[in-house]
């Protein structure tokens, strides 16, 4: 927090906002944060000349966390507030008085440090034991431990710690139901799979006769129909006393909440209901059904869902308990309590839940920002929210520099459905919030030539190095020591007797201390000032915010610079003029509230009730009457709730959805009925699609998987103008003015890039400014919650509830290609955004589960020799074989390529791993000459083969086979399937659809005993989502080039790989010396005996090093040969993994690193051998011997544990190749 905090509240502005509050009664909204706790309070009073808009505003900051001052910061500014409001003492001993509170409206409580989850800061409460003596247990039919998904958030950290799992004991249920199909259909997979109770999903819309509606004679009696229409057989009835004398032994050990979730159980709750009630009978206090929590099909996040609500709301509501106790018992009669949760909606506190609770901070913020930009207006009986305003049609980013948190809004909330936070899965609506790991107490570090800012951070406490407890270097310091923070302005609050202002010094000092150790890195002749190092860091910590903003617009195709940027949080008013000017932003919206506006959005937002059921109908005219006949159904119940809470018909708006998706893909979007009314569900899901994605499936039928209501309860009514509409009024009646530097309520001095030092810079208060006041840039702005840094060539003007900022055209200072340590940190994170915005490109556009949910796929960039310059953190089998891949078709195709061409190649040979990952490649070309290259790879999940899956695990040597075949086909890794050493998918803009069929479904159909691909057309929408990811990542860099020029990006690419290679160099040099100068040997062997043997020799003078393999056994007679790329990545993954710090992943790290590998070697195996199993078994046995060979860690399973299966392919009598699909998962257990 940068902004200005004070101790105590004053009276503020008030604005035209009406029929809010209660006369006589205090309304309290209440932000709790991990940092402060933010309070705004109203209190309604007869019109006057000194108030005219009918109402006081209260405002109080404090830290959330302050144990030598009070308990709990939310009732401590409630009771401040009430001292202000009323002008009487109410001691902090004594509980509050509640007959002048109406409405008391919280965030949730901090979950993050109070009880082991979650909050903006991160870790900061991980340590903390769950308070209390309840402990929990999750009820989970044949699901011992839940699994969590691939995403891969610390790959290079050698001792991955996940979060801690949120129950402490599992019990099993031995029941089971599966939707039902017909007794033919049910021969058919059992012969096929074996053990039918194996198989959760069969006949639904993967199986091949679609969705089952009817049975056969033989079932009639044996099954049931759920409430998503789905037919279901119940297998076994759960043993309910067993259950019972389970329950009974638990509750005995103490346990108090229990969550249970069952197989199917979203569409078939009966049996989860059995359960809860015999749970509730036994004394559970609180159960959680998976069912009620979230009925949705995936029993993973249903299951955490389940298990986060009985993890939270038991902490939840034993926090209220203490809250509600510091009032007096007229608290429930004399005023309303409600929370919001992270869908920016109110509820009364009786029915908030914990894992819906997860961000409702910043959905508040989110809530804010949006509602008074453009307000609120009565219509036809019902408020309508008209947040977006037609007039100016543009699109607004709000950054709230506090948590630190983006988002976007294009006139409706964007919402998603499935949100992982701190390692915990949930199914639940929540405003689309990105978390940002950078803010106000965000540390600063210089490491190998590169200023990094966070992601730790100095938190609460100690705080900044300025906050005197002896912190270290962060933002905020950079901040106070530029001039952007001013002591004098700042509330005097630290200090032991909390009187002392902001210690410059102590920032000063450890500045110096930061100065020296540059300056001696980088040289005579290159020394830096304190001002511009700290202004360097302000520079990364923008381009940080920067990235994930960047992400949230380019990676969905929209112009990131048409947008307005909305700022609020503390500190965001000093960073946005920086912000949008990297950005290409030409417009800032600031309110007046920014500083406290979570709290403020609490005012703001609506009470909501939601409904959401199950549903398996394809869409179509013939289903409409049914889903109407629901929709209804589900609307009446939604309106009668918010009716019992006191809501008139008038004021209560229900809105329709249909979770839609193709079938075949996991993308479902949750599509709001027209505003027309209409029920062309079909056509606004297609036009989302093909928004989101970028195409459409028009061959797939649209699954209906569920029916949600959302019910709106408008308690609010603002009257003001938009502020669009105020600005042209201003300006239409000429009341525009400059204010003249003479009005500052005094001057200061500021640090500035474009002009250095401005000594008379003026300060201005905002309260003293009027509507239609102009202030030039260079100045600051102050209110006594937040300061606005006006910088130079931009023009702030102030309007009734907002401060509108104007970007000018600056004087950039010109960046050259002489090395800048500052730029050099910048490039790093422009390369890297580039790679991680085609991975989302990627995700999104994909249609394949392999891909889009297990993401297994890989992004990067490379310069013009084919060496990596920026890897996304995708998969590390991929991270130096990529480079492999586009060398390889540097050589093969050396001047015949050209602008439009895309190739594809998935051969060991060509830098593949294994067959099922395919590399598409694609030049970047600037002037005519390739100036770049961008590749994607992913694991397609059936390219052919002896297997469905193309994951065989008897595939072997081919060679002896393919000779004799009557028609010689050539050396062929046939039985894994198609086998591309290269191939132009694109050849001069024109996608070969001819062409790659015959590669993936007719070539390899050709050899005895395999088929070609089983499911092309997921094969075409996977590659046409590589091409798109390409393409993306094209006009990304040429946009890069635009800005600064190819010389320039071009040199930074080379500064980044050497300066990954420079942290190699010292690790190397660092090993030696920790080793005493000796050889690192290792061995390690594979199930069969095949050793692999590891030699290292390192010159500490030259800090370079020698792989040698020699030593190492064969290539074998099977598949678990692994191609020489292979090697390479298991390499530089290792030596990434072991610098304890974040650099650049490039070439550079294996610059000082020569490798010898054995021919026909099991790590350099003959061009005909199988290496399906090389990829993912011996690839993790070689890491083993890696990092054995250093001494870093022990050695994993060796296994990454692999599972496949799947149907269709040709089949044998007839040859004819029969669409299916394949299936194919790591479940983990090593590094890849």
């Amino acid at each position: 927090m940068t902004g200005g905090y004070y101790k105590g509240a004053r009276q503020i502005p008030g604005t035209t906002q009406r029929n809010i509050f209660i006369m006589n009664k205090l309304t309290i909204c209440i932000d709790r944060g991990g940092t402060f706790t933010d309070c705004i309070g109203f209190l309604s009073v007869p019109p006057s000349s000194e108030h005219p808009d009918g109402r006081k505003e209260f405002v109080v900051k404090l830290l959330s966390v302050d144990p030598n001052s009070y308990p709990d910061a939310p009732r401590e500014g409630i009771r401040r507030i009430l001292e202000l409001a009323t002008g009487e003492k109410h001691p902090r001993d004594k509980p509050l008085p509640t007959e002048k509170l109406g409405r008391l409206m919280n965030c949730a409580p901090d979950l993050g440090n109070r009880h082991n989850f979650v909050y903006p800061d991160g870790n900061n409460g991980r340590n903390q034991r769950v308070a209390g003596t309840q402990r929990r247990t999750q009820c989970i039919a044949n699901y011992e431990r839940l699994q969590g998904n691939q995403s891969r958030p610390k790959i290079f950290d050698l001792a991955i710690r996940k979060p801690d799992v949120l129950y402490q004991r599992v019990v099993e249920v031995d029941e089971r139901y599966d939707p039902a199909i017909p007794f033919r259909l049910r021969i058919l997979w059992t012969n096929h799979f074996g053990n039918l109770r194996s198989v959760t999903l069969i006949g639904y819309t993967s199986s091949p006769e679609g969705i089952v509606t009817e049975i056969s004679e033989e079932e009639e009696g044996t099954v049931t129909r759920g409430i998503s229409g789905e037919l279901v057989r119940i297998m076994k009835k759960p043993d309910i006393e067993q259950i019972k004398r389970d329950l009974i032994l638990l509750h005995d050990e103490g346990y108090r909440s229990i969550s249970i979730c069952l197989m199917h159980s979203y569409t078939y709750p009966e049996h989860e209901q059995q359960l809860g009630a015999l749970a509730a009978s036994v004394g559970f206090t609180h159960v959680s059904l998976s069912s009620n929590i979230t009925p949705m099909i995936k029993i993973v996040p249903r299951g955490t869902s389940a298990t986060a609500d009985a993890y939270l709301t038991p902490a939840i509501q034993e926090y209220i308990r203490g809250f509600v106790s510091g009032f007096d018992q007229h608290l429930e009669r004399n005023t309303k309590l409600q929370f919001m949760q992270s869908d920016g909606g109110l509820v009364p506190v009786k029915n908030f839940s914990g894992f819906r609770a997860i961000l409702s901070g910043p959905a508040a913020g989110v809530v804010g920002e949006w509602m008074t930009r453009y307000g609120l207006v009565l219509s036809l009986g019902c408020y309508a929210l008209t947040s977006f305003s037609p007039k100016e049609n543009t699109p607004v980013i709000g950054f709230d520099m506090g948590g630190t948190n983006v988002s976007r809004f294009d006139g409706h909330y964007e919402h998603v459905f499935e949100t992982t936070t701190a390692g915990v899965t949930i199914q639940a609506p929540q405003l689309d919030i990105n978390t940002v790991a950078a803010g106000g107490g965000s540390r600063l570090f210089y490491r190998n030539g590169l200023f990094v800012v966070g992601p730790e951070s100095a938190s609460a406490h100690p705080g900044p190095a300025c906050y005197r407890k002896g912190g270290p270097l962060t933002v905020s310091d950079a901040n106070l020591i530029l001039g952007r923070l001013i002591p004098a302005y700042f509330p005097k609050i630290f200090g032991p007797n909390e009187d002392q202002p902001l210690d410059v010094e102590a920032s000063r000092t450890l500045f110096l201390e930061l100065q020296s150790k540059i300056n001696a890195f980088v040289g005579a002749g290159k020394e830096m000032s304190v001002d511009e190092i700290a202004y360097g860091f302000l520079k990364v910590a923008n381009e940080t915010m920067c990235r994930p903003i960047r992400t949230l617009t380019e990676a969905k195709g929209h112009d990131t610079g048409n947008h307005i940027l909305a700022c609020f949080g503390g500190a965001g008013g000093q960073h946005a003029c920086a912000i949008a000017r990297s950005l290409g932003i030409r417009k800032i919206l600031i309110h007046r509230h920014s500083s406290i506006l979570s709290a403020y959005g609490l005012s703001l937002a609506d009470v909501v009730h939601e409904s959401q059921e199950p549903s398996s109908d394809i869409w179509s005219d013939a289903a409409v009457p049914h889903l109407q006949i629901r929709v209804d159904a589900q609307r009446k119940a939604c309106a009668e709730e918010l009716r019992r809470q006191g809501f008139a018909d008038t004021h209560i708006k229900t809105e329709a959805y249909l979770n839609l998706r193709y079938n075949g893909t996991d993308s479902a979007l949750m599509t709001l009925m027209p505003e027309d009314g209409s029920w062309d569900f079909g056509k606004a899901f297609v036009e989302m699609y093909q928004h989101e994605f970028g195409f459409t499936l028009p061959d797939r039928d649209i699954i209906v998987d569920d029916i949600r209501i959302r019910g709106i309860g408008k308690a609010i009514n603002h009257e003001y103008q938009s502020v669009y509409d105020e600005t042209n009024a201003i300006k239409q009646h000429g009341s525009l003015r400059f204010v003249d530097a003479t009005a500052a309520d005094t001057n200061t001095s500021i640090y500035f890039e474009s002009v250095g030092r401005n000594d008379a810079t003026p300060v201005y208060i905002l309260q003293n400014l009027r509507v239609g006041d102009q202030v030039r840039g260079p100045a600051m702005i102050i209110d006594a919650t937040a300061t606005l840094l006006i910088e130079p060539a931009c023009t702030a003007l102030i309007t009734s509830h907002h401060v509108t900022i104007v970007i000018g055209e600056d004087e950039k200072p010109r960046v050259t290609t002489e090395l800048d340590a500052i730029q050099l940190s910048i490039f790093s994170h422009r390369f890297m955004s580039i790679a991680e915005q085609m991975g989302r490109t990627l995700q999104k556009t994909s249609i394949s589960t392999n891909i889009k949910e297990r993401l297994d796929f890989s992004c990067a960039l490379f310069g013009p020799d084919g060496g990596l310059v920026a890897n996304a953190p995708h998969i590390p089998i991929h991270l130096g074989s990529l480079s492999h891949a586009v060398k390889y078709q540097m050589a093969h195709y050396g001047d015949n390529l050209h602008e439009g061409d895309v190739i594809l190649s998935n051969h060991p040979l060509a830098g593949g791993s294994h067959l099922p990952d395919i590399s598409v490649i694609t030049p970047v070309f600037n002037e005519g000459k390739i100036v770049f290259f961008v590749a994607s790879r992913g694991h397609h999940a059936d390219i052919g083969g002896i297997s469905p899956g193309s994951m065989p695990p008897n595939s072997k040597e081919v060679a002896s086979l393919v000779i004799s075949c009557r028609v010689y086909l050539g050396n062929r890794l046939y039985q894994e399937g198609a086998a591309i050493k290269s191939f132009k998918l694109v050849l001069n803009g024109h996608f070969d659809l001819k062409g790659i069929t015959e590669h993936l479904l007719e070539n390899p159909a050709k050899y005895p005993g395999c088929s070609g691909t089983r499911c092309l057309r997921d094969n075409i929408s996977d590659l046409k989502a590589q091409v798109a990811a390409n393409h993306k990542g094209i006009t990304l860099i040429k946009a890069l080039i635009k800005e600064y020029g190819l010389e320039v990006v071009q040199a930074y690419m080379m500064y980044i790989r050497n300066n990954a290679e420079i942290a190699v160099r010292q690790l190397l040099k660092d090993v030696n010396q920790r080793v005493g100068g000796r050889r690192l040997k290792a061995v390690d062997y594979m199930d069969d005996g095949t050793p692999i043997s590891l030699e290292v020799t390192i010159n500490p003078k030259e800090g370079t090093a020698v792989f040698d393999f020699e030593g190492t056994g064969p290539e074998v007679y099977g598949n678990c040969n692994a191609p020489q790329s292979v090697t390479h990545s298991a390499i530089i993954y290792c030596l990434r993994s072991l610098i304890a710090n974040d650099i650049p992943l490039n070439a550079g790290c294996l610059t000082p690193v020569t490798i010898n590998i054995p021919a026909n070697s099991i790590l350099s195996p003959s061009e005909s051998s199988a290496v399906v199993g090389g990829n993912v078994l011996t690839s993790q046995r070689l890491v083993d011997v890696v990092l054995k060979a250093f001494g870093a860690c022990a050695a994993s399973q060796g296994c990454t544990n692999n599972l496949t299966f799947g149907m269709g392919g040709k089949t044998e009598e007839t040859g004819v190749v029969k669409e299916g699909w394949g299936y194919y998962e790591t479940i983990a257990g090593g590094e890849c």
